[in-house]
């Protein structure tokens, strides 16, 4: 298979060849192909997701264990009646209050949404996305579009159309390429299918935001720590190791400077030894840091600087050849509680409390 890389404008502002480009993906997906595309957090690998076998091919393409959920993407209000049971009043103002934008609403579905989109659950993951080219491809392809990230399973999501290229070059029939993508990190999921809502993934929405709207939030015991090998996962990114760098990632936490001194003297130990060392580390503190490949995350004061480049960098590392990678840690207030959640599953959890 061939995979054609279609140029599209990310200001919403189309030109005739953006049109006839976001066209062709739509008719691929309307076919029971497969085509990545930019929303507001990182690039979805899409397929119809009212088609079992478009689901089959999603999992395939990316390599993806087949009870991880796909999120359908809708445009609009009225495509989620078809697809779900019931929308309770939780869930209509968290829509009103976030949507279109970086939030999925796990629902119960209806009967038109096949088990192989779901994972085998009796919920659907639906998500209206404010990116102008998926907003469009969904329009024209006229169906609810699944699209879990646009990436090999496992590897850190995709921000570039890059990144999709590397990953699924040969595997999917189109990649719509409309530059980097904004936020960086994946939704926040939401379960409202229970009378408290539970977070099952946090995000650029962020817990203090849902409070506002709904009052109280669950937070699920699986974004505290590694879930059990049993979990049936009702999100994705819940069960397995997902946003991983190929080198043995190590997060170190505690006071600034104790971090930066244990950070050195890990890095010194292994350089020692003839390892590639990679150190993930901020504008504040890059010039702490005299040996690796050092590169900052973003700047500490604007978290939304360090969701915007995360994946980007642990993919470098990765282009690099780094063995082993010490990252500082961040606080969990607000974004950060989504920076820490993505570090966590990408370190497997291996983090050095000083």
């Amino acid at each position: 298979m061939i995979t054609k890389v279609l140029q599209v404008s990310d200001s919403g502002n189309f030109s005739g060849e953006d049109i006839r480009n976001i066209q062709e993906a739509a008719d691929v997906i309307r076919s029971g192909g497969l085509a990545a595309f930019p929303t507001e957090t990182v690039y979805g690998l899409g397929g119809n997701a009212l088609d079992a076998d478009a689901s089959r091919k999603i999992y395939a393409a990316k390599g993806r264990p087949s009870d991880n959920p796909l999120i359908a993407h809708v445009s609009c209000m009225e495509e989620i009646t078809p697809i779900v049971s019931e929308i309770p009043e939780a869930g209509r103002k968290l829509a009103e209050a976030f949507w279109p934008g970086p939030m999925t609403l796990i629902f119960q579905k209806s009967e038109v949404v096949p088990y192989q989109t779901t994972g085998g659950l009796e919920t659907v993951a639906v998500r209206m996305p404010s990116d102008p080219v998926a907003q469009e491809l969904i329009r024209r392809a006229g169906v609810p579009i699944a699209a879990p990230s646009a990436n090999t399973s496992g590897r850190p999501s995709p921000t570039k159309a890059g990144h999709v290229y590397e990953d699924l070059n040969g595997k999917i029939e189109v990649i719509l390429d409309g530059g980097p993508v904004g936020i960086g990190v994946e939704s926040t999921i939401v379960d409202v299918t229970e009378e408290v809502p539970t977070l099952l993934r946090p995000g650029a929405v962020t817990m203090e935001m849902l409070r506002e709207v709904v009052g109280e939030v669950r937070i699920d015991p699986a974004i505290q720590g590694p879930p059990s090998k049993d979990l049936k996962p009702k999100a994705p990114g819940m069960k397995y190791r997902h946003y991983a760098p190929k080198a043995d990632m190590t997060i170190v936490e505690g006071e600034a400077e104790q971090v930066i001194a244990k950070i050195n003297a890990m890095a010194a130990e292994k350089i020692a030894e003839g390892k590639t060392v990679g150190i993930i580390c901020t504008d504040e503190t890059k010039d702490r840091y005299p040996r690796g490949i050092v590169e900052s995350i973003g700047e500490r004061a604007r978290k939304e600087t360090i969701a915007h480049n995360l994946y980007a960098v642990l993919r470098d590392f990765d282009g690099r050849g780094a063995e082993f990678i010490f990252s500082e840690g961040f606080s969990e207030d607000h974004l950060g509680q989504a920076i820490m959640n993505r570090l966590k599953k990408a370190a497997g959890y291996h983090i050095l409390n000083l």
